[in-house]
C-alpha cells in the first residue's frame, strides 16, 4: 500500500511544496492499487472516452514532462506530446490503453525522481525558458503549484473511474 503524508519535514517553502506534490502524485497512485489489466484500461464515462486509469496516469506523466523539461528547461516537446493535434489534444490519454498500467506507474515514479531533483538544484524564483500563453515566463514555485492543482484535479478523476470500473473507494 502507497505510504503517503502531506506534513512535510521541515517547513521551509521548497519542502512544503515538493511534500504536497509528493502527496498528489501517491494519491495518483494508491487509487491505482489492485486494479485488474482490463479495469485499468476501461473508460466508464461515455462522454469522455479517453478518460481510463491508464489514460490519467500517462496524461499525469506527460504533464509533468511539459511543464519541467518543455516548458521550464526549454527543451523540445518529444513522446505523445509531439502528436498531439486539435483533433486529438490528449494522445498521451489515447495510446496509454496499449501499455500496461504498472509500465505506466513505474516511468511516472522514476520521472518523479527527476523531478524532485530538479526542484532541489533550482531556485523556486527561477523562471522558466518557455513563456506561457500570455508571454510572461513563470517561476519554478508556480510550475510546482500549478502541478500541484493539476495532479489534485485529477486524483478526483482517478477517484471517479475507480468506482465505476470496479467499485473501489477510499483510497
Amino acid at each position: 500500500m502507497t505510504q503517503r503524508t502531506d506534513t512535510p519535514p521541515t517547513w521551509d517553502e521548497r519542502t512544503q511544496l515538493a511534500t504536497f506534490l509528493d502527496y498528489a502524485r501517491d494519491t495518483a497512485r494508491a487509487k491505482c492499487e489492485g486494479v485488474s489489466a482490463q479495469d485499468a484500461r476501461k473508460a466508464p464515462l461515455p462522454s469522455s472516452p479517453l478518460m481510463t486509469l491508464c489514460g490519467l496516469i500517462s496524461h499525469l506523466r506527460w504533464v509533468e514532462y511539459y511543464w519541467f523539461q518543455v516548458m521550464f528547461l526549454g527543451e523540445e516537446p518529444a513522446g505523445p506530446l509531439t502528436e498531439a493535434t486539435d483533433d486529438d489534444p490528449d494522445p498521451e490519454m489515447r495510446t496509454a490503453v496499449d501499455i500496461p498500467l504498472p509500465q505506466l506507474l513505474a516511468e511516472y515514479e522514476e520521472q518523479s525522481a527527476r523531478y524532485r531533483r530538479l526542484v532541489s538544484d533550482h531556485d523556486l524564483n527561477s523562471t522558466a525558458k518557455r513563456p506561457v500563453s500570455d508571454g510572461r515566463h513563470v517561476d519554478l514555485r508556480w510550475v510546482i503549484l500549478h502541478l500541484i492543482e493539476e495532479t489534485s484535479r485529477h486524483n478526483g478523476h482517478l477517484d471517479v473511474v475507480r468506482e465505476l470500473v470496479d467499485g473501489q473507494t477510499g483510497a
